[in-house]
């Protein structure tokens, strides 16, 4: 069989409440497309019954297949490589669980629309960008995190933290096989070796609606996101990417 057009990969971390209904708008906008797809949910320690939900949604849903981390180890960025790195698409797409970005805005990251990048971001800061409900000290902590990115990685992006991101095939192939950040600094990391190897990437300017269960917190995560930055820079700087 050749390989799907897509593939989207779901990190899910205690997500057993909303993959559901997450699968269900999926899945109705996949059967409007003509494409071959695939869905992989990929469990990483979760403390509810997100596995086991999994596993339905898996039964209900013929593209949709489960992973399950290692039980030692942990981590968004973790979830995502190994999503990243089974998948099989032409295509493939990381989404949050919590589709802050409607799913249908998805079509606007393929071809024609990616116009030849091999990477396309969401960004709620491009412009054009829309923020829906979010309250003003939860952006100015996005503010306060790109600030710090722009600084001490890259400064050519407006928001590497949004968690829905297109990559081609090869590319992904490439730089997932490469990252090693299991934390917040995993989005920064692929950017950063990205821009290095001269793969073109595109920011997308999306509709975001604020989500009231997040865990961002701005000491604790901005002082996380330094030191994996620190651990880019100096993997870097030793030739550990390759």
């Amino acid at each position: 069989m050749s390989n799907p057009f897509l593939s989207i990969v779901i990190p899910a971390h205690n997500e057993e409440s909303r993959l559901p209904p997450s699968l269900a708008q999926i899945d109705a906008f996949l059967r409007t497309k003509s494409f071959e797809s695939e869905v992989i949910i990929v469990e990483n320690g979760s403390e509810d019954r997100t596995y086991e939900v999994a596993r339905d949604c898996a039964r209900a849903y013929p593209n949709v297949s489960v992973i399950q981390s290692p039980d030692n180890l942990r981590g968004k960025g973790l979830a995502v490589k190994q999503g990243m790195l089974a998948a099989t698409g032409d295509w493939r797409f990381i989404c949050d669980a919590d589709l802050s970005m409607r799913i249908e805005e998805l079509a606007k990251f393929l071809p024609p629309h990616s116009d030849g990048h091999d990477i396309v971001i969401a960004s709620r800061e491009a412009p054009g960008a829309v923020r829906v409900d979010e309250p003003e000290y939860r952006h100015i902590m996005g503010r306060v995190a790109t600030f710090i990115i722009k600084v001490a990685a890259i400064r050519d992006y407006e928001d590497t933290q949004c968690g829905f991101k297109m990559f081609s095939g090869k590319v992904a192939e490439d730089l997932f096989a490469v990252q090693r950040m299991n934390g917040i600094g995993f989005d920064v990391e692929l950017l950063f070796i990205a821009k290095r190897r001269g793969y073109r990437v595109k920011e997308m300017p999306i509709t975001w609606y604020y989500d009231p269960y997040s865990t961002m917190r701005l000491w604790d995560d901005s002082m996380k996101l330094l030191r994996e930055i620190w651990e880019i820079r100096r993997n870097w700087h030793q030739g550990i990417y390759g």
